[in-house]
């Protein structure tokens, strides 16, 4: 039986809660008592279609799996977080606490990691509870295959997408905040114009660009928005957001803009075969780099295709497939060799993404460290909390015996020596006004849902960057200075008198211990918290990655 859709929710709240309270009227004890109207977006609706018309990638496997461990788009995508995004305890734990600041965002949440509860409706509990092996494929093959460019361009989209979106309450104008469109049937669609399937199967041209990675990849708190001197400011309760703009809203996530921003978006950039697999050295799109090309087949009795696209969507959070391997060791839906394999890859990402180069200027005594950044976006990008990049630096002297350091990561307590060297990252906060109305401290917070400040944002942009462009897409640079044209970062260090050699590594992590004990002590809810922290003690503790190093000898 399938839930209410919600045009009759909030058509029932429209008469049963009061319409347009200030949330900066009076500080709440408890999460702030938001409803589903202040989480309703554009696209297709949760509860509006028939769970019966999607597959589950079990299902999709029959044809596109069990043939190509290497290649084929189900053994590719099993050990990716795509696959596993509904198991990730770490969103888990972030959206317990979430939930617990602001009632009802884990709907907003679910958009992304969950997609598969606006088919079966379950993400109309916004605690994730009552899921389906459907919503558990995380990102999966069906839902991805099933989505229609919001944008209908004439000669290019399927004829069948017209009357799929005439029929919408309200067709997307934006790329970002999961506001997806799905064909109600259920109907594939894919990149070639040649499908030879057993079901029926639209090209479509929509999968092969930025903006469909852009539905999900471009993230802002729609109960936050910016106002026209640049600050932020809370919506007033019981409302849509009056603007479904994602460059309008408090950002969470810029990942697709910071792209979109970039010259990679802009005619490409020739990275001399970094990134791609056999696709060629030029690089443009999310696909390029994150779907590398291979010359294989998307389906065991399909033809070999030059220009098949790998479904790894290697990132960067190698830890979480790890401790998703911990906590489902048992569990004979979750492939542990596919997850060994996507923590691989995604090392291998996380070593692609940046190179060093190390100088010193003659008589200054200064060594000067550049770190450039070879993705097409920030570095880090991404989620907005937890995860940096940072610098370790050792003057040795002639004997190799060490002289100075900066930047010493402790494995044992997972401590960084913070203050001796420069960490890339982003940190939110709040501001005096969300204070006063949370109840909660102004300044640097763990406090996501209710964050109105950027505080830091010193990470590294990407090629083709402008400070006014990105500052207008609400990816601004606060707490360094990038120079427009820049996608490095010089980081200066002092040469001790008796060094003759030194040794830099630059390191990416996931999360921090300041972070995971964050989200336990914050928990009043569930387990999640609890769970968490116990899977970090029982894993490497998020330990970072090294991402490249290099070494000189001084003079």
């Amino acid at each position: 039986m399938l839930h209410p859709s919600p045009s009759r929710i909030l058509a029932a709240l429209a008469i049963a809660l009061p319409i347009g309270i200030a949330i900066g009227s009076f500080p709440f004890q408890g999460p702030v008592p938001t409803t589903m109207r202040d989480f309703a977006l554009s696209g297709t609706q949760a509860g509006d279609l028939d769970p019966a018309n999607f597959e589950t990638a079990e299902h999709c496997a029959i044809c596109h799996g069990n043939y190509d461990v290497d290649n084929s788009p189900h053994e590719t995508w099993t050990g990716s977080l795509m696959a596993q995004a509904a198991r990730d305890p770490l969103f888990w734990a972030q959206m317990t606490n979430a939930n617990q600041d602001v009632e009802g965002v884990g709907y907003f949440c679910m958009r992304c990691h969950i997609p598969g509860g606006f088919i079966t409706g379950s993400a109309l509990h916004a605690d994730g509870s009552g899921l389906s092996d459907l919503d558990m494929d995380g990102v999966g093959c069906n839902f991805c295959h099933s989505m229609v460019d919001p944008a209908y361009q004439h000669g290019v989209s399927p004829l069948k997408d017209r009357g799929i979106l005439a029929n919408l309450i309200s067709i997307p104008q934006h790329y970002g905040n999961a506001m997806f469109v799905l064909d109600p049937d259920g109907t594939r669609r894919g990149p070639h114009t040649d499908p030879q399937a057993p079901h029926v199967a639209l090209p479509s041209e929509f999968h092969r660009t930025g903006e469909f990675c852009g539905t999900c990849h471009d993230v802002g708190n729609v109960a936050v928005s910016l106002n026209p001197n640049g600050t932020y400011a809370y919506n007033a309760m019981g409302q849509s957001t009056p603007n479904e703009d994602p460059h309008s809203l408090f950002p969470l996530e810029r990942t697709y803009t910071e792209w979109k921003l970039s010259a990679f978006a802009n005619g490409g950039v020739d990275m001399g075969g970094r990134f791609g697999g056999t696709g060629g050295p030029v690089v443009s799109t999310c696909q390029d780099c994150h779907m590398p090309q291979a010359e294989a087949q998307g389906c065991f009795s399909g033809p070999v295709r030059p220009d098949l696209k790998r479904h790894e969507f290697a990132g960067a959070s190698s830890w979480v497939l790890e401790i998703i391997g911990i906590l489902y060791a048992n569990d004979p839906a979750v492939d542990q060799a596919a997850l060994a394999v996507g923590q691989a890859k995604a090392i291998e990402m996380v070593q692609r993404s940046a190179t060093l180069e190390l100088s010193t200027v003659p008589s200054s005594g200064i060594l000067d460290v550049r770190v450039i950044n070879e993705t097409g976006h920030k570095l880090p990008t991404g989620h907005i909390e937890g995860r940096r990049v940072f610098l370790h630096v050792r003057f040795l002297d002639a004997a190799g015996g060490l002289v100075s350091e900066h930047g010493h990561y402790d494995q044992a307590s997972a401590h960084l020596d913070e203050a001796s060297t420069t960490v890339f990252e982003m940190k939110v906060g709040l501001s005096p006004a969300a204070s006063q109305a949370t109840g909660h401290a102004a300044g640097v917070t763990m406090h996501m849902a209710l964050a109105d400040t950027i505080e830091k944002d010193t990470r590294i942009p990407p090629r083709g960057f402008n400070n006014a462009a990105f500052e207008a897409g609400g990816a601004p640079v606060v707490g360094a200075v990038y120079g427009d044209g820049e996608y490095w970062a010089d980081v200066p260090f002092p040469i001790p008198a008796s060094a003759a050699s030194v040794e830099v590594e630059l390191y990416y992590q996931t999360v921090t211990r300041h972070y995971i004990e964050g989200l336990r002590n914050g928990n009043v809810t569930d387990h999640w918290g609890e769970t968490l922290y116990r899977l970090w003690l029982a894993s490497s503790k998020g330990a970072p990655v090294k991402i490249t190093e290099q070494t000189l000898q001084l003079p």
